[in-house]
């Protein structure tokens, strides 16, 4: 995810501060790992200096000065054209779990058990994640990254399904290079 474009877009809405940028982004994205104050602030200063933000101005509202920042029309045209491009698929697949898995088998592991321990963590989570959206009041930004995290986990679960089904023959694979 690209913290530069998501933060554009939450200034989309008009100036805001940092905090709010901060908050709304958490709010916006219930799923995703929370934006840290600092990887906000380096974005936002990184965004002046590219000429797609500037700063609006700055408010202490009795608190310490806080400072507001607005999108240029620079920053405008970016995120129009950063939202209308095509996500590309993965020209590579890096799969930490089948990493684990071939290492094991080459370290004389267990990856039938590493295997069963990683889906156990994979419902888990999966519970976790039904829980959530299907919480009283669940707002539907909360239930589609849910939605999205939990189709993810499914074909993880299904990828891990076929792998301990074939362990053998990979075993027997590994082993032989």
């Amino acid at each position: 995810m690209s913290t530069r474009h998501i933060l554009l877009g939450l200034l989309a809405g008009g100036p805001s501060h940092g905090y709010d940028l901060k908050r709304r982004h958490d709010d916006r994205f219930p799923e995703a790992r929370p934006l840290a104050y600092g990887q906000v602030y380096t974005t936002l200063q990184r965004l002046v200096r590219d000429g797609l933000a500037e700063v609006d101005g700055t408010d202490s509202d009795g608190g310490p000065e806080r400072t507001r920042y607005r999108s240029t029309e620079a920053g405008t045209r970016e995120l129009t054209q950063w939202a209308g491009q095509i996500a590309p698929p993965a020209p590579f697949v890096t799969n930490e779990i089948f990493a684990k898995v071939v290492v094991s088998i080459l370290a004389g592991g267990d990856p039938d058990a590493y295997l069963r321990a990683q889906r156990a963590a994979h419902m888990a989570r999966m519970r976790e994640l039904t829980a959530v959206k299907t919480a009283h009041g669940a707002d539907l930004a909360t239930v589609l990254s849910a939605d999205y995290a939990l189709n993810h986990l499914d074909a993880d679960l299904r990828w891990m399904n076929t792998t301990a089904a074939r362990l053998t023959t990979l075993t027997a694979e590994v082993d032989s290079a």
